[in-house]
C-alpha cells in the first residue's frame, strides 16, 4: 500500500506540472464560465431553470473535453518511462507492476478529479450568485462527480493505450483515435444507423442499450435521467433517457468501463518486456 501512495502521489504532481495539462483545466474553466453565462442568459422569460440549462450544457461540455485530459495524461505513464528507461529502474525496488499501475491510475484521477472540481467549482460559485434559489443544486453536484468518473475511466483507458506499444508517439497517436472514437464517431455511426434503420430494429429500448455500450454516452445518460429540470432542459435527448433503468444502466456501463480496462492494463504491462 506504501508503494502505491507514493507512486499516486509522484503521478498526481507531475500531472498538475503537465503545462498540456494545465492548459487543458484552463479551457475546461474559460469554457464552463462561458456557458454558465451565455448559455443560460436568456432563460428567465421562458420560466426553464438555470442550474438544469447550465448542467446540460456542462455535460456536453465535459463528454467532449474531459476524456482528452485524461489521455494526455495517461497516454504515455507506462511507455514515456519504459521509453526513458526509468521503469527498469523503478521495478528494481519491491513494486509490483499492479502496483504500478494502481498508483498511476489513482494519482492522475486524483490530478484530473482536482482539475475538473476546480473548473466547475468556480463556475458553480458565479452560478450561485445567478440563481441563488434553484432546486436542480444536487443535479449539478451530480455532474460534478461523475465527471470525475469520466476522466478515471479514460485514465484507465489511457493506461491501457499506454502499455500497448513500443513508443511515446504510437502511444499518443492511439489515444487521438481512441477519444475520436468514442466521444465524435460512435454517436455518428449510431445517429446513421437510426436513419438507415427508420425504427425498424432500434427501438427506443435497444438504442439505450447502444447508448450505453460507450462510457461517454452513459455519462450522458446518468446526468439527463436522474433530474426532471434536466431532463426538460436537455429537451428530446432527455425523454429518451428517462427512467430509473437507464439511470441504473448508465451506473454499471461506468463501473464496468473503470474496472475492465485497468484489469486489461495491468495484464498487459505484465506481459510487456523492458
Amino acid at each position: 500500500m506504501r508503494a502505491i501512495v507514493i507512486l499516486a502521489s509522484k503521478e498526481f504532481c507531475d500531472g498538475i506540472r503537465n503545462r498540456w495539462f494545465l492548459g487543458a483545466t484552463g479551457a475546461l474553466m474559460v469554457f464552463a464560465l462561458g456557458l454558465t453565462f451565455v448559455g443560460s442568459a436568456p432563460l428567465g422569460s421562458v420560466g426553464v431553470d438555470r442550474v438544469a440549462v447550465t448542467t446540460v450544457s456542462l455535460t456536453s461540455l465535459a463528454v467532449f473535453l474531459l476524456p482528452l485530459m485524461a489521455l494526455l495524461l495517461s497516454y504515455d505513464a507506462l511507455v514515456g518511462e519504459v521509453e526513458r528507461g526509468t521503469m527498469a529502474l523503478l521495478l528494481t525496488y519491491p513494486v509490483a507492476r499492479w502496483q504500478v499501475v494502481a498508483g498511476k491510475f489513482i494519482g492522475q484521477t486524483f490530478g484530473l478529479g482536482a482539475a475538473t472540481i476546480t473548473g466547475f467549482g468556480v463556475a458553480a460559485v458565479f452560478l450561485a450568485v445567478l440563481s441563488p434559489g434553484s432546486a436542480n443544486w444536487h443535479g449539478y453536484l451530480l455532474l460534478v462527480a461523475s465527471s470525475v468518473w469520466l476522466g478515471a475511466v479514460f485514465v484507465a483507458i489511457g493506461l491501457v493505450i499506454s502499455g500497448l506499444p513500443q513508443q511515446r508517439g504510437a502511444a499518443a497517436a492511439l489515444a487521438f483515435i481512441v477519444w475520436l472514437v468514442f466521444v465524435v464517431m460512435y454517436d455518428m455511426a449510431l445517429l446513421g444507423g437510426l436513419v438507415a434503420d427508420q425504427a425498424a430494429i432500434i427501438g427506443p429500448a435497444l438504442f439505450n442499450f447502444l447508448l450505453l455500450l460507450n462510457p461517454a454516452d452513459a455519462f450522458r445518460m446518468l446526468n439527463l435521467a436522474g433530474v426532471e429540470d434536466i431532463r426538460v432542459a436537455a429537451g428530446l435527448l432527455g425523454a429518451e433517457m428517462a427512467g430509473g433503468l437507464a439511470l441504473s444502466g448508465a451506473l454499471v456501463s461506468l463501473l464496468v468501463w473503470t474496472l475492465l480496462p485497468l484489469g486489461l492494463a495491468v495484464g498487459i504491462f505484465h506481459r510487456k518486456s523492458l
